[in-house]
């Protein structure tokens, strides 16, 4: 595995959550609701909203799905590391499997 700093992830996890920060900005803004109101709803503070919105790394999950499950679109993450999905631990795993399996021994049965 790629170590990094703890401080900053990698290139491609900063772009993915600019993006989905985005993505929540424009559903919030869809729905007409003001930064302020909307994270009031949540139960969250105006600033965290804005590091949601902006893609920043520290923000604390849960907070994150909450936005998500205010906005209506919690269901949308279904596929967020889903085991059906992952083709290479799907591999490593047959991999691991014995070749064969023995055949079990007929048991006697005499009474």
């Amino acid at each position: 595995m790629t170590q990094f700093s703890n401080s900053t992830p990698p290139r491609e996890v900063l772009k993915r959550l600019e993006a989905l920060g985005e993505h929540v900005r424009i559903a919030r803004v869809r729905r007409g609701m003001g930064t302020q109101e909307f994270a009031q709803e949540c139960g969250i503070g105006r600033r965290s909203l804005y590091r949601i919105e902006t893609g920043e790394a520290g923000v604390a999950l849960g907070t994150f799905l909450t936005v998500l499950w205010k906005l209506g679109l919690l269901d949308t993450i279904q596929g967020v590391a889903n085991p059906d999905g992952d083709e290479h631990g799907k591999i490593l795993e047959a991999a691991r499997r014995p070749e064969r399996v023995r055949a079990r021994a007929p048991q006697e049965n005499d009474f």
